[in-house]
């Protein structure tokens, strides 16, 4: 066995022997060595527009190795100084290197220096060789210089960049370089340098959060060696040593992690997605989505999308308040989900009915009560207004104008036209009904933003990616350019939340049955964005109303990517702009193609108890009203019990067992009447 103290000595013996050989004899040994895989697997990234990583991958083995990209010069100029200051000159080993660590581990009985060039190293590395056998280092030595004669230096020295151990699952620099100081490689300090410089040699004894002092000892000596070399002066190498060392690992970029997770899933085997993603927007918002959930509930997680509808490019998405907790499901992206959406799908019906000549905004359309068929949808306040424009119809979000819209222009030509701005509405028990200008439909926020960003345009749609290389492609136009201003106009009118930054901004809420989804979604001249907030299982939000959870986020979202919004476009040419009075009559007030609705009885109609019902007297007694116009008041055997109430839903003391000869008078005098038996 060869002594420690005796290893460098024999094996520059061996190579001094070998250097000696016939030159064939020594070409043909380096020329059939067995080279490793030269191409070293990085893990996937996904960036920004600007170039910023949003989120990186490990490979597949678990490890942080990512490609260096630009790396700074005085960490290159440091590395070789310390490392291998003949690197540009020697075929792989440096001959003068290795008789130096021999006799320096003759003097002191053991291996002060190993000699090795980075080329070694690499080798090393890629073979995962050891140190300490000879037939290891004659391994390196061979395979360095292999190295040298398929590969030039700068090729030699990235791939050193990119698998130097960095301590635990840390490969190459520029995973070192994200995970000890949270920035990339190409600006480092002196002290970050010396650092990088210096952990390498022994990784896992070195590692600052776990052996401070140890890193600090072996930076420091990198700074000494860069004085005596002349990379560094004194007075830089003062100030470094000054520099804290970190103490404990970063985590990794992790911005947009949803989309990122979904763009790496779809392209598994691109190592490097460009996005549209502007990292300074995605970055405030998120924030903003955060606190905007902290003030709710600990399960209410909350959805933000944003692209610029003039070119498709998506600049942010928020897919959740924090993907990391778990209480609000925040690894589920939230705009991918399919949810319903209210009340935001009413635009599109009015803009069809602009485009097909039913109504225009000055148009008087009847809120009253309707029965549609078997259908009788109520509005979400339960009154009526009678006749108003259809301006106000629409700012209001009235329900019974909307749904007579929907009756005219058919169900399915809403559908078709959200497929035909690219949405991909999904369809309770596949054929569209009424209930769809409501709500009665699933869609997601991507979806949703992407209709709007048709309506935006005046109609035409565009295909919205956060793929920096995508394909904008714009499908068949929604309705006229005409028909699309008078909607956008109508949403512009609506005043902004309260406290929220006033801006001419085009914008719809919407509320989902049972409160489950909060939305609001709006344009300017340039950019539209979308706001949902729920929870990620589907259950009821007590209180939750777009209009006060969603849209205070809307205004806060279009504050934090302008100063101020875009102006809106102004009206095409051929836009009819006129009072009701000088509309062409049949745009004066509309009514439904064939008289196709029934109205309901003007009177009040006893929803509940129907005449003649028998009910356990055990607790109040719900009453409800059809029909009618409030206040209404209510008369139990003839005595008054409840007074003026404008619900429609009420309920009273039960009087006992017995009969009851029950009464409802509505504001205009008109009564109606139920004789019920009230069982003990």
């Amino acid at each position: 066995m060869i002594r420690p103290g005796w290893r460098l000595p024999t094996l520059a013996a061996v190579f001094l022997f070998a250097a000696g050989l016939a030159r064939d004899a020594t070409d043909r040994w380096i020329d059939t060595t067995a080279l490793p895989p030269l191409a070293v697997e990085t893990g996937a990234e996904i960036t920004a527009r600007d170039g910023t990583l949003l989120r990186a991958f490990t490979v597949a083995d678990g490890r942080w190795r990512l490609d260096p990209g630009p790396v700074d010069p005085l960490f290159t100029r440091m590395l070789i100084a310390y490392e291998d200051r003949r690197f540009a000159d020697h075929p792989g080993v440096d001959p003068r290197a290795m008789l130096r660590a021999a006799g320096q581990s003759l003097l002191a009985g053991r291996i002060v220096s190993g000699g090795s060039t980075l080329s070694m190293q690499v080798a090393r590395l890629m073979e995962d060789s050891g140190t300490g056998k000879l037939s290891g280092k004659l391994r390196q030595i061979r395979v360095a210089l292999a190295l040298e004669r398929h590969l030039t230096k700068a090729q030699i020295l990235d791939l050193y960049l990119r698998i130097a151990p960095y301590g635990g699952n840390l490969e190459g620099i520029r995973a070192a370089s994200l995970s000890w100081f949270g920035k990339e490689p190409r600006r480092l300090t002196p002290a970050e340098a010396a650092f990088l410089v210096a952990l390498p040699q022994s990784p896992e004894t070195r590692r600052p959060d776990r052996f401070p002092d140890a890193a600090g000892a072996a930076r420091d000596r990198v700074l000494d060696r860069m004085v005596t070399a002349g990379v560094l002066t004194a007075e830089r190498a003062d100030a470094a040593r000054r520099e804290t060392i970190p103490t404990a690992r970063r985590d990794f970029p992790a911005l947009a992690p949803h989309l990122a997770a979904r763009l790496h899933a779809a392209r598994p085997l691109d190592p490097r997605i460009e996005t549209t993603i502007d990292a300074r927007l995605q970055r405030s918002l998120e924030t903003l989505a955060a606190r905007a959930a902290s003030a709710q509930s600990a399960r209410l997680s909350l959805a933000i999308l944003v692209a610029d509808h003039r070119s498709g490019e998506i600049l942010a998405s928020v897919g959740s308040p924090d993907w990391t907790d778990d209480r609000r499901a925040g690894f589920i992206d939230m705009t991918e989900a399919l949810r319903s959406p209210g009340s935001t799908l009413k635009p599109f019906v009015y803009a069809l009915a602009f485009d097909d000549g039913l109504a225009h905004p000055e148009t008087l359309i009847e809120d009253r009560p309707t029965a549609f068929g078997t259908y009788a949808p109520q509005n979400f306040d339960r009154e009526f207004r009678g006749t108003i424009p259809v301006r106000q119809a629409l700012q209001l979000s009235l329900n019974i104008p909307v749904v007579a819209l929907t009756e005219a222009i058919g169900p399915a030509r809403l559908i078709s036209t959200l497929r035909r701005a690219g949405a991909r509405p999904v369809i309770p028990g596949g054929q569209p009904g009424l209930a769809v200008a409501l709500g009665g439909v699933g869609i997601t926020l991507t979806d949703l933003v992407q209709s709007y960003a048709a309506l935006a345009r005046l109609g035409d749609p565009v295909t919205l990616s956060a793929l920096a290389t995508r394909d904008a492609q714009q499908g068949q136009r929604l309705v006229s350019p005409e028909a699309a201003w008078m909607a956008a106009d109508i949403l512009a009118g609506l005043p902004p939340p309260a406290n929220a930054p006033a801006g001419r901004i085009a914008y719809k809420t919407g509320t989902s049955y049972g409160h489950r989804d909060a939305w609001a979604v709006g344009f300017d001249g340039a950019h539209v964005a979308g706001v949902w907030m729920g929870r990620a299982d589907g259950a009821s939000v007590p209180g939750a109303f777009g209009g006060d959870l969603a849209a205070p986020v809307l205004f806060d979202t279009f504050a934090r990517l302008k100063a101020q919004p875009d102006p809106l476009p102004p009206p095409p040419p051929a836009t009819l702009i006129l009072p009701n009075a000088r509309l062409p009559l049949p745009l004066q007030h509309f009514r439904p193609r064939g008289a196709a609705l029934a109205k309901a009885p003007t009177g009040p109609e006893l929803a509940f108890p129907p005449d003649g019902a028998e009910i356990e007297a055990n607790g109040p007694l719900p009453l409800k009203v059809r029909g009618g116009t409030p206040p209404f008041t209510w008369l139990a055997n003839g005595a008054p019990v409840i007074l003026a109430d404008r619900a429609r839903e009420t309920a009273m003391p039960t009087p006992g067992a017995g009969f009851l000869n029950l009464s409802v008078i509505d504001a205009m005098g008109q009564s109606a009447t139920a004789k019920v038996t009230l069982r003990p």
